[in-house]
């Protein structure tokens, strides 16, 4: 795949996972899990970008002696996944174009 095409899909990914409650890396990550690869390494930098983009917000809370770090959605983070459906429908009409010149010029 792309690297852009997956890098904008992976940060969509982290959006719409937080689209039913706030969450935190680790779980973002499991819940990924199965449907596209991450690691921390990769997620973190994300949120970081996401949180800057103003498409995510923060907060912390204490869990077993410990500070943990939550994200939640914003309006402009919900946009975003908007925008990205819209893309992705246009880019489906471009595949299936292909997939049909290719289906009856090559085969």
């Amino acid at each position: 795949m792309d690297i852009q095409l997956k890098r904008g899909s992976l940060d969509v990914c982290v959006l719409a996972s937080l689209l039913n409650s706030d969450s935190y890396g680790y779980k973002i990550i499991q819940s990924l899990s199965g449907i596209i690869d991450i690691s921390e390494s990769t997620l973190y930098p994300i949120l970081r970008r996401l949180e800057a983009n103003k498409c995510l917000e923060s907060y912390s809370v204490e869990n077993n002696g410990r500070l943990r770090k939550f994200y939640s959605i914003t309006s402009l983070g919900e946009e975003k996944i908007k925008d990205y459906l819209k893309d992705f429908k246009e880019l489906m009409m471009i595949y299936n174009y292909i997939a049909k010149e290719v289906k009856e010029n090559v085969e």
